[in-house]
């Protein structure tokens, strides 16, 4: 039987605090992504659950969104200050299914808009985002 995971709840917010929310994980480490737009962004992220993440404001309507890529990314982030606060991320590319990569169905938080993170001490996991090939027929970066 495994170990029991207390969750933790984490207050976020983009850079001028129009978006806000909560989200519960127990953040063990971020993900770097090599990525042309990651790695420009700078955001260090880590996964969460669908329904660990609760917007308080303002509603999903009221958020800017980007696609790019494959296009089965959501990047969501604030009109104002432009801030990425979180994303949905991509799904697997037929090689990576292949591979044994399921999909993920929930949401990448940006730790770095946590108030109380200090993602400095946390251990990094390196995604080379920039190796993924496409499949047939996506919209290359």
């Amino acid at each position: 039987m495994g170990a029991i995971v207390a969750l933790r709840q984490y207050q976020g917010a983009c850079h001028c605090g129009y978006i806000r929310f909560e989200v519960q994980a127990e953040i063990d480490h971020v993900r770097v992504c090599d990525c042309s737009i990651c790695h420009k962004r700078g955001a260090l992220m880590f996964r969460v659950a669908r329904d660990a993440l609760r917007l308080l404001h303002p509603a999903w309507e009221g958020l800017n969104r980007y696609k790019w890529g494959s296009g089965t990314a959501t990047d969501f982030f604030c009109p104002t200050c432009g801030i990425l606060p979180f994303r949905h991320p991509s799904a697997p590319s037929l090689a990576e299914r292949a591979a044994g990569l399921m999909p993920f169905d929930g949401f990448a938080v940006n730790v770095r808009c946590l108030t109380g993170v200090d993602p400095t001490g946390l251990p990094h996991r390196h995604i080379n985002g920039r190796a993924i090939v496409m499949d047939q027929g996506e919209i290359p970066e």
